[in-house]
């Protein structure tokens, strides 16, 4: 495993462009779509922290609909450069925002989706080193998932090649069976970002200007693209609608309670257990079933918490100490019955 230091530490800079301008009509909101929350936090903040996990200490953000209000959340953070989109032309013209802000920028340009939470750091150096290693033009890394997963193509010929990415809607029956897919994470070298990018048509489906274009415009001009399939099956998981959403937050939750147990945390049952992401808990804690733990709270070593009980945002818990559910972190007694009945 490439550790965050390798990619921190190599002479070539690195900025990252997160796309989250879209509004996604799918999920029938009116919030910003990485504003929408995973286990007690924005979804935008885990893909920010993969990319500081990664070494990468510039980021872009290209903003669009709800923008002063994604500005707004993340406010404090003062490695952000916002970029506007202020109309929603597909990837490709996402990124041609940012071309002002980088115009004197010489190094590797990472750029991912802000609306995939479950981003690790350690996939993020993958792409990194396999770009550098090959001294590629673009690198991209790739996923296997089920054939009914609507993502973008990867395309090879019949010695296993690169050849290009076709977006689901513009795939012939055949290429829909192809299992490689695009998870959208790319890296590229920013001397022949913008110059590719300028080349890109909107002759498709959305009509829209395609970020994965790039491929066969590099392919076709002799550069060296590369593709490393680095992204597990569930950190390709996107979300494009509420079922999305809550399917995210489980797998969050299941990662943040598998994370306590590994630090010495025994959870009863982790089935009936929530911890939102920053709380943070010590070692021979107990948590006992049906408990819910908020954002920022603190618990010390040794406590136990429940069962059902809610420990809310900020609270904190003393060394030994013991949270059992009254007044107003108590759950609603009728609610209490009926989890009680589901038990038996």
């Amino acid at each position: 495993m490439t550790t965050p230091s390798t990619s921190a530490s190599t002479a070539r800079e690195v900025i990252a462009v997160i796309l989250a301008a879209g509004r996604s009509t799918r999920m029938k909101t009116s919030l910003p779509k990485v504003l929408h929350e995973v286990c007690g936090r924005p979804m935008l903040a885990y893909v920010l922290d993969a990319c500081r996990g990664a070494g990468i200490r510039r980021v872009c953000v290209v903003v669009g609909y709800g923008k002063d209000a994604v500005i707004e959340a993340f406010a404090a953070d003062g490695d952000i450069t916002w970029v506007e989109q202020a109309e929603q032309k597909g990837t490709g013209h996402a990124v041609r925002m940012c071309e002002p802000a980088l115009r004197d920028f010489a190094g590797d340009v990472v750029i991912i989706a802000g609306d995939m939470p479950l981003i690790h750091a350690e996939t993020l150096n993958t792409l990194l080193a396999t770009h550098r290693r090959g001294g590629a033009a673009m690198t991209l890394a790739t996923t296997m998932l089920d054939v009914s997963v609507e993502y973008g193509r990867i395309v090879r010929d019949e010695a296993g090649r690169l050849r290009g990415i076709i977006e689901y809607r513009d795939c012939t029956a055949e290429q829909r069976n192809i299992q490689e897919m695009n998870p959208s994470y790319y890296c590229f070298d920013s001397r022949r970002l913008f110059s590719t990018l300028a080349r890109i048509d909107n002759r498709n489906a959305k009509g829209e200007f395609y970020l994965t274009d790039a491929v066969a415009l590099l392919i076709g001009a002799g550069e060296r693209v590369e593709a490393v399939a680095a992204v597990p099956a569930e950190d390709a998981v996107g979300v494009n609608s509420r079922r999305d959403l809550a399917t995210i937050n489980d797998l969050m939750r299941r990662r943040i309670l598998n994370r306590w147990m590994d630090d010495g945390v025994t959870i009863v049952d982790p089935a009936t257990t929530w911890i939102d992401s920053g709380a943070v808990l010590g070692d021979d804690t107990i948590i006992e079933p049906f408990c819910y733990i908020g954002h920022d709270a603190v618990i010390g070593r040794g406590a136990r918490i429940g069962p059902f009980a809610l420990v809310p945002n900020g609270a904190r818990v003393a060394d030994g100490g013991r949270f059992e559910p009254n007044g107003e972190t108590a759950i609603p007694a009728a609610l209490r019955g009926r989890l009680q009945g589901a038990e038996r």
